[in-house]
């Protein structure tokens, strides 16, 4: 405990340093904020709509999807009856958007105007984060095995591929339950953290075969991550101790390594302006600078409320919404910040 709360302060006193420096507010700007009526428990991650202005909100312990109208500023709808929903992805070309679920390993496909459910899939266990892969037109869903039981420490887990009917078109066997995970743009890897293992493992997504496993020696619990791919680096959010450690995926090396404000489920490269947005459940968000490809200095450290550590940014508009929890008789809400 007095180990945390020392950290705390120093990065406190970091952060006040920046300040005086007039750096903390060149980096982002609170644009506004969203009240999300009746959510109540942790909210996990996040999906957008970009050309329909709509962002996507996966309520997990609400076991609800509220759907944000981006244009008007304020929230939607909300779409009730998920099993503890985590990923959600919306497929611009198809009109689909994917929901993976928790509590009972479950994907629903929904009309994206309708918000009908089209079809579904199910998986072992615990489906959780999803991407998209442009290139063979179909989701990636992060799953557990069906041995786990949810316990995270035994079995298996996988990454399934599945078109926009909820078809399953692949499947790749992962060492245990897959957290965050990346695709390159130009070349065939996935990277994924694996934190039961305390390793990367690195993906042919054409061949469905384990590439390799990097091993993650200087923390544990490697949850987030993100992708500078025309660097070679790669960034994981680890919880003990919270840090922000960088990859090189040539080599697979941990070439750096950046205390953070507390454990973070979502972490995000902006390759314009060459930053790293950290969400910390501890109650900031914090802004790493890229200096050199080797060196990430902290420019920024803004406070949120506490266990705010999902998110999305969306590099389109250079916006970065973080999914602030119901805070007593303060509702929930979705703040947006502008990258400056």
């Amino acid at each position: 405990m007095k180990y945390r709360i020392l950290r705390l302060l120093v990065i406190t006193l970091l952060a006040l340093s920046n300040l005086a420096a007039g750096q903390a507010s060149s980096a982002l700007s609170l644009r506004t904020q969203i009240t999300l009526p009746n959510v109540k428990g942790r909210i996990d991650h996040l999906g957008v709509d970009v050309e329909g202005r709509r962002l996507f909100v996966a309520a997990v312990e609400n076991h609800t999807l509220e759907v944000i109208d981006l244009k008007a500023g304020h929230h939607l709808r909300t779409i009730a009856d998920f099993a503890e929903p985590q990923g959600v992805f919306y497929d611009a070309t198809s009109n689909r958007l994917f929901v993976a679920c928790a509590l009972d390993g479950v994907t629903k496909v929904l009309d994206g105007t309708t918000f009908q459910v089209i079809a579904s899939a199910k998986l072992p266990d615990d489906a959780d984060n999803i991407r998209y892969d442009g290139r063979g037109n179909r989701a990636i869903v992060g799953y557990a095995g069906a041995k786990q039981l949810r316990k995270r420490t035994e079995g298996t887990g996988g990454l399934a591929f599945l078109d926009s009917n909820g078809n399953k078109s692949g499947d790749i066997v992962i060492d245990a339950h897959p957290e965050s995970f990346r695709l390159e743009e130009t070349g065939n890897r996935i990277f994924v953290n694996v934190p039961d293992k305390k390793e990367i493992e690195v993906i042919d997504r054409t061949q469905l075969t384990v590439l390799a496993r990097w091993p993650v020696t200087s923390a544990q619990g490697n949850f987030p991550m993100a992708l500078d791919e025309a660097h070679h680096r790669l960034f994981v959010g680890t919880w003990t101790p919270s840090r922000m450690l960088v990859f090189d995926t040539e080599t697979g090396k941990e070439i750096a390594s950046r205390e953070i404000a507390g454990p973070s489920d979502d972490l995000f490269y902006d390759s314009r302006r060459g930053r790293v947005y950290v969400l910390a459940s501890a109650g900031f968000l914090e802004v790493f600078q890229d200096k050199d490809h080797q060196h990430y200095d902290r420019i920024a450290h803004y406070p949120t409320p506490p266990h705010t550590q999902t998110g999305l940014f969306v590099p389109e508009w250079g916006r970065l919404f973080a999914a602030a929890p119901r805070q007593g008789e303060q509702s929930a809400e979705i703040r947006v910040y502008e990258a400056n």
